[in-house]
C-alpha cells in the first residue's frame, strides 16, 4: 500500500459556519496505480491533491504514506517525505520567478543532494525530452503558459518520484502537447510510478486505471 486516507475532513470557517472542502474522504492507493480524479470546478480536486501531496493540512482523519502517519508528523518531516517521494505538477505552474528554466528543473535534485555532473546530465535529458533546450536560460516570465507547464512537468519528473501528482497537467497545452504528456505519464506508470491526476478532460481521465468522481468535497461514486 502506497497511501491511505481515512475519513478525511477539511473545512474553513466563514461567519461561524463550517464550509467543507473535503468531506469524509476514504482512499487507498496501491503502488503502480494510475488514478484520475474528476469533478466540477470547486468540487475539491485540487484540495485533495494538496492533502495527498502534504502541502495542505486537514482537520480530521488519518493519512498514512508508506506506513508512516502523515497526520501525526512534524512539518519538517512531512516536507522531507514530500521532497523524497513526490513530484507535483501544479495547475498554476509554481515556477520560481528568479530562477531560469534550467535552475527550476534542477531544484528537486538539490534537495536530494545529487552530484553536480549527474544533475547536469539529468537536466539536459529533461530539456531534450520536452524540446525546451533553447529556453534553458530564460526566466518563467519570458515563457508562454504552455512552455511554463512543460517546465513544471519536467521539474516534477526529474527526481524520479515514487508518486506523481498532477493538477490539470495539460490545461495550458495544445492537443499535440497534451497527448505527448499523457503518453509520457502512461510510460512512467508502466515503469512503476504511481500517478494521481485531477482533470476535467474525459480523454485524459481515460489514461487512468481507476476514475474517482468528486462532488462538493466528497466522493459520489468510484
Amino acid at each position: 500500500m502506497l497511501l491511505e486516507l481515512n475519513n478525511i475532513f477539511k473545512w474553513v470557517t466563514q461567519g461561524g459556519n463550517r464550509i467543507f472542502l473535503l468531506k469524509d474522504i476514504n482512499l487507498k492507493v496501491e503502488e503502480g496505480e494510475f488514478i484520475s480524479i474528476m469533478g466540477p470546478s470547486g468540487s475539491g480536486k485540487s484540495t485533495l491533491l494538496n492533502v495527498i501531496g502534504m502541502l495542505d493540512n486537514f482537520q480530521e482523519g488519518e493519512y498514512n504514506f508508506l506506513g508512516e502517519s502523515v497526520h501525526a508528523m512534524k512539518e519538517k518531516n512531512r516536507s522531507k517525505l514530500y521532497k523524497v517521494y513526490i513530484g507535483f505538477v501544479f495547475q498554476a505552474y509554481h515556477l520560481i520567478d528568479e530562477l531560469t528554466v534550467y535552475e527550476n528543473i534542477e531544484t528537486p535534485l538539490l534537495y536530494k543532494n545529487v552530484k553536480s555532473a549527474e544533475r547536469k546530465a539529468l537536466v539536459a535529458d529533461m530539456l531534450d525530452r520536452f524540446n525546451i533546450v533553447g529556453k534553458k536560460d530564460l526566466f518563467p516570465s519570458q515563457l508562454s503558459g504552455g512552455q511554463q507547464q512543460l517546465v513544471g512537468v519536467a521539474r516534477a519528473l526529474i527526481a524520479k518520484p515514487k508518486l506523481l501528482l498532477a493538477d490539470e497537467p495539460t490545461g495550458n497545452l495544445n492537443s499535440k502537447q497534451s497527448e505527448e504528456i499523457m503518453e509520457l505519464f502512461k510510460e512512467l506508470n508502466q515503469e512503476g510510478v504511481t500517478i494521481i491526476q485531477a482533470t476535467h478532460s474525459e480523454s485524459n481521465a481515460a489514461y487512468g486505471s481507476r476514475v474517482l468522481h468528486l462532488l462538493d468535497g466528497g466522493r459520489n461514486h468510484i
